[in-house]
């Protein structure tokens, strides 16, 4: 990337700012209401393009020490519901049960970090 253009993440920023500060204020009910909807889109984008390198880092960890081998993430995700699905894993297990658990926190992270469950999960975790 160019030195003298702003990044994603800056000017994902910008949109989400305009819509909340400016957009959202002077539109009617109804626009409003979309301009919302819209700034929570770009809000969710760049969460998921600073989160999801480290996100999908953690998934593959923890999918591959449940299942004892190295994998592509999707493969991997896969593998694990087939062997959910089968009894070969069983559902109390508690390698799956902590990367169930691990796996909503993160997907909470990215949708809706203001979520009062997700905010006490990470102070738990702290």
């Amino acid at each position: 990337m160019r030195p003298d253009r702003p990044s994603v993440d800056e000017l994902l920023e910008a949109v989400e700012e305009f819509l909340r500060d400016h957009a959202m204020p002077n539109l009617p009910g109804h626009l409003s209401f979309h301009a919302r909807v819209a700034a929570n889109v770009v809000g969710i984008a760049r969460r998921e393009f600073a989160q999801s390198d480290q996100i999908e880092a953690d998934q593959s960890a923890r999918l591959e020490a449940i299942l004892g081998h190295e994998g592509e993430l999707r493969a991997l995700n896969r593998e694990l519901c087939d062997n959910i699905r089968e009894g070969r894993i069983a559902l109390d297990d508690s390698a799956l049960m902590d990367h169930l658990q691990k796996f909503a926190i993160e997907e909470i992270g990215v949708d809706n970090p203001r979520y009062s469950t997700y905010k006490k999960a990470m102070e738990e975790a702290g």
